[in-house]
C-alpha cells in the first residue's frame, strides 16, 4: 500500500500542540513529511523543550496518522526543538540570586506555606543556599513555621546603602511582612501599598548568595502576583492544590494565569497536598478524604508536571506550629515525601534552565543529593 503525503497532511491538521492554538501543520510544528510505500518519515520541530509534551506530540501523530490514514503505516518522528535566541527577560535580576520560584495556589487554605517551608529545608539539607521571600502579605505565615516570630531583620551597609539582613533559620534565609507587624495587627493596604512593601523586601534586603529564592504568594490571582512578575525574573512557578474539585478548580485558573501570553512564567509543575490520610495503626491503608489524585489529573490534563504527593500527617501540622518544618524529622516518611518532590522540583528547574530562554542568566552550580545531576 502507499500512503499520499496529502491525506497525512490533511490527517495532521486535526490535532495541535499543548499550548498552541493552530493546528500542526497550519503553526508550522511539521516541518516535512515524506512517504516511501507504507513508510512515512514526519520531521516535527518543537519550540518547547518539555519532555512530556515532545512525547505527546509524538504519540498524537502515530495514533492519527493509524486512524486516518491507514493502521499499517510504519511511521518514524524525527524531533528537534527550536527555542528562540532572544531571552525574555521580566523584572530586576538581584545580584547573586541564581533561581526565582514562585510557590502559588487557586486558593487558599491548601498548604502553599507550609510546603513552601519543608521545600526550603529539604533544599538546604540537600545543599542549596535558600532564601524565602514571605510575599503573602495579608497572611504570613513564614515566622510562625521557622520559630522566629520575635526575631526582626536588623540593618547592614552594604556598599554604602542600608540594606535589611534577613532572619536565618535551620539554614533559610527570610524576609516577611510578620516581622514588621504585630502578631495580632491586620495589614489593612490597598494593592500598591504591598507592592511598595514587598519590593523593598526584595531589593533593599541583602540576600546574598542564593541557589533559590522560594516566593511564598498569597492565593488567588492578583495584584502582589502582578507584582512579584513586574518586580523579578521568576524561573518558574510551582502550584499547590489538594485533590477536591473546589480546589483543583482554583489550581486551574493559577497555571493559566502563569502561563498566559501577558504573564509567560514557566509552570514547572503541581504537588497535590493533603492527598490521603493513612492512620498510625494502619500503616497500610489509605483514606481519600479529599479525593483521589484530582492534582495528578489535573497536571496530566493540564500537560505539566505532577512533582508529588502530601499526605495528611498530624505531625506536618504540629511542626508547622512548632515552627520547625517536619521535612527536617530525619528517618520520617514526611522527610522522604519532601525529598523526593524537591528533588522533582530541582530537576524541573534544571531541565528549564537548560532548554528554555533564561529570565536571567542562571544556571545551578550545585547539585548535591539531586537525582537530576549530570555525571
Amino acid at each position: 500500500m502507499k500512503l499520499d503525503r496529502k491525506d497525512i497532511l490533511k490527517a495532521l491538521e486535526t490535532i495541535t500542540i499543548a499550548g498552541e492554538g493552530k493546528n500542526m501543520v497550519e503553526s508550522g510544528a511539521i516541518a516535512n513529511v515524506i512517504t516511501f510505500g507504507d513508510e512515512v518519515v514526519v520531521d516535527l520541530v518543537l519550540h518547547t523543550p518539555a519532555m512530556h509534551i515532545k512525547k505527546r506530540a509524538e504519540d498524537d501523530i502515530k495514533k492519527t496518522i493509524l486512524e486516518l490514514v491507514s493502521p499499517d503505516a510504519k511511521i518514524k518522528i524525527n524531533s528537534k526543538v527550536e527555542v528562540p535566541d532572544k531571552p525574555e527577560i521580566k523584572g530586576k535580576s538581584i545580584p547573586g540570586i541564581k533561581n526565582i520560584i514562585g510557590v502559588a495556589s487557586g486558593k487558599g487554605g491548601v498548604g502553599k506555606s507550609t510546603v513552601t517551608a519543608n521545600l526550603a529545608v529539604s533544599l538546604a539539607k540537600m545543599g542549596f543556599s535558600v532564601g524565602i521571600l514571605d510575599a503573602d502579605i495579608y497572611g504570613p505565615s513564614m515566622p510562625i513555621m521557622f520559630d522566629v516570630e520575635s526575631e526582626k531583620p536588623i540593618s547592614v551597609m552594604v556598599d554604602g546603602k542600608s540594606k535589611m539582613k534577613p532572619v536565618e533559620s535551620y539554614e533559610v534565609k527570610i524576609l516577611s511582612i510578620g516581622f514588621f507587624t504585630a502578631p495580632s495587627q491586620a495589614v489593612i493596604w490597598r494593592g500598591p501599598m504591598a507592592s511598595k512593601a514587598l519590593n523593598q523586601m526584595i531589593f533593599d534586603a541583602d540576600w546574598g548568595e542564593l541557589d533559590f529564592m522560594l516566593v511564598d504568594l498569597p492565593p488567588g490571582t492578583g495584584d502582589i502576583h502582578l507584582s512579584i512578575v513586574q518586580s523579578l525574573p521568576i524561573t518558574g512557578v510551582v502550584i499547590v492544590s489538594t485533590p477536591q474539585a473546589v480546589a483543583l478548580a482554583d489550581a486551574k485558573k493559577g497555571v493559566s494565569m502563569f502561563m498566559s501570553e501577558a504573564i509567560n512564567v514557566p509552570v514547572l509543575g503541581i504537588i497535590e497536598n493533603m492527598a490521603y490520610f493513612t492512620p498510625e495503626e494502619l500503616p497500610e491503608n489509605k483514606y481519600y478524604i479529599f479525593g483521589k489524585e484530582g492534582a495528578r489529573n489535573l497536571a496530566e490534563d493540564l500537560e505539566v508536571p505532577f512533582l508529588g504527593e502530601v499526605p495528611i500527617v498530624q505531625s506536618i501540622r504540629e511542626a508547622g506550629d512548632y515552627g520547625r518544618p517536619a521535612a527536617m524529622q530525619t528517618g520520617s516518611i514526611i522527610e522522604t515525601v519532601f525529598e523526593e518532590i524537591t528533588r522533582n522540583v530541582v530537576r524541573e528547574v534544571v531541565s528549564r534552565n537548560e532548554s528554555l530562554p533564561a529570565t536571567e542568566a542562571v544556571k545551578i552550580t550545585t547539585m548535591a543529593g539531586c537525582s537530576a545531576v549530570k555525571k
